[in-house]
C-alpha cells in the first residue's frame, strides 16, 4: 500500500497498515481499548481458523 492511500486512513489505522505490510504473513491482533482485534484479510482468516463469529462494525 502506498503512502498516498495510507495517508487517507486515522493515525491508529496507519500504523496497524505499516506494521501489517512489515509482516504479512502474520495475523495480527491489535489491542483496541479492553479487546484485541483484527482487521481486514486478518478478521476473515483468523475468524474461520479459530471457529469464530466474524463481525462488522458499522454496518445494521
Amino acid at each position: 500500500m502506498n503512502d498516498a492511500v495510507r495517508s487517507q486512513h486515522t493515525p491508529v489505522m496507519q500504523q496497524y497498515l505499516r506494521i501489517k505490510s512489515q509482516h504479512p504473513d502474520m495475523l495480527l491482533f491489535y489491542r483496541m481499548g479492553d479487546f484485541y482485534e483484527l482487521f481486514y484479510d486478518d478478521a476473515r482468516r483468523a475468524a474461520a481458523l479459530l471457529d469464530i463469529t466474524l463481525t462488522t462494525r458499522g454496518q445494521s
